[in-house]
């Protein structure tokens, strides 16, 4: 199924190379389409590695061996195949990454536990193993591609590839940090997200980048949702090569840490809100501010509430301000709230304040903003000093339309 470009869409960004990164694509052909759908990541020995995965208890074999893999620490292959997830698929679907393992391990000269394997795509369908073989074979021999030419084939629904780069000054050395990621639909943060994989060429200790990589993930990706569906193979993974020649990063209190962090961090939010831009049927990016909590993790999930209400998403993609519908998500949130001290606005615009219509409320400009692509709401509870930014898009019908044809 052919998909139009999101009108929410970016432009693939300038990205340089990442010393220690190769990256190949094959046609393994397992749906037909007429383009590549496997993915080649080859990592210079010594590279480390950390991942945050999907909470789904119905995880894919992918998920459940990379869980196991992280711990592990290093890294020398990734590889991604798109368009058949391999999730509840029993041991058939184990057997075919572990095959896939053992291939790249053969082929490059590196431990089978040193190569990562995700899938992504339709539920319930072994991964086929013959289809897998041969499209492995062809990328090990395959001449090295772009960033744009590898964030292309790991996309299933996907309308626009998605990429993000930044930089750092460690140790007196610039390291550079590039990251690409699929994901359209079945998105809600239960760790979250689809498939992510951010490179970087910094020296950083694995136990550090798996602590600086949850930390970010808290304030980006689990920040996000689309339909509030968690996936069953979501997984987002860092590789660093070292190759910058820093003296590796192990603690916060090592030179360069906090701005190697804040370039993490950024590329973390760059990629999650691109999948937001992506939502399936989208035609509107919504940010959810909602601030006056008991804590962060209360406003967080207050936040999520409001994101994941039909009601809502339906009324800002009739650019309708109806700010009861927010009312409704605030209070069935399960969230200390207290109806006669809570705030509502639109762009800026104060609907309600202290639990009740403004006197002097104008919707002229609340609708004029809600005619815009990029809406925000804000939500101010008035208990507390806890905040949370989440981002959703608009429900459409494109979404039913999209995910009715999925495995067509």
């Amino acid at each position: 199924m052919e998909l139009d470009p999101s009108p929410l869409a970016l432009p693939f960004p300038e990205m340089p190379p990442i010393e220690g990164v190769t990256l190949r694509v094959a046609r393994a052909r397992y749906k037909d389409w007429g383009r590549a759908d496997l993915t080649y990541a080859e990592l210079a020995e010594g590279t480390a590695v950390a991942g945050v995965f999907t909470q789904s208890a119905c995880a894919s074999s992918e998920v459940e061996m990379g869980r196991e893999q992280v711990k592990r620490g290093g890294a020398r292959a990734l590889i991604v195949n798109a368009g058949n997830s391999n999730a509840f698929t029993g041991y058939r679907g184990r057997e075919a990454v572990e095959q896939i393992m053992a291939q790249v391990a053969e082929g490059i000269g590196c431990a089978p536990e040193e190569v990562f394997v995700s899938s992504t795509g339709v539920i319930g369908v072994p991964l086929p193993k013959d289809k897998a073989r041969a499209g492995v074979a062809e990328a090990l021999n395959a001449k090295p591609c772009t960033w744009e030419d590898a964030a292309r084939a790991i996309g299933t629904t996907d309308t626009f590839t998605k990429g993000a780069h930044a930089s750092a000054v460690v140790g007196g050395e610039r390291v550079e940090l590039c990251g690409i990621i699929k994901g359209s639909g079945m998105i809600a943060p239960d760790m979250a997200t689809m498939l992510g994989y951010i490179f970087t060429d910094a020296a950083v200790e694995p136990g550090f980048l798996q602590e600086m990589l949850s930390r970010a993930n808290g304030a980006t990706f689990s920040c996000i949702t689309v339909d509030g569906d968690t996936s069953t193979s979501d997984t987002v993974l860092s590789f660093a090569t070292g190759k910058t020649g820093n003296a590796a990063l192990g603690s916060w209190d090592d030179a360069g840490a906090d701005a190697f962090y804040a370039a993490l961090k950024d590329v973390c939010r760059q990629l999650a809100q691109l999948v937001v831009r992506d939502g399936e049927g989208a035609q509107k990016l919504i940010e959810i501010a909602v601030s006056g909590s008991v804590s962060d993790d209360s406003a967080r999930r207050v936040a999520l509430a409001i994101a994941n209400s039909p009601l809502v998403k339906t009324a800002i993609a009739g650019g309708d301000a109806n700010w009861g519908r927010v009312v409704m998500a605030v209070g069935k949130a399960g969230e200390p709230a207290d109806r006669d001290k809570l705030s509502i606005g639109f762009g800026g615009t104060w609907a309600a304040k202290d639990g009740q219509p403004l006197a002097d409320y104008d919707e002229t400009p609340v609708a004029k903003h809600l005619e815009g692509r990029e809406i925000r709401v804000d939500v101010d509870l008035g208990i507390g000093k806890g905040r949370a930014t989440v981002w959703t898009c608009d429900l459409t019908h494109g979404y039913i339309s999209i995910n009715a044809d999925y495995r067509s």
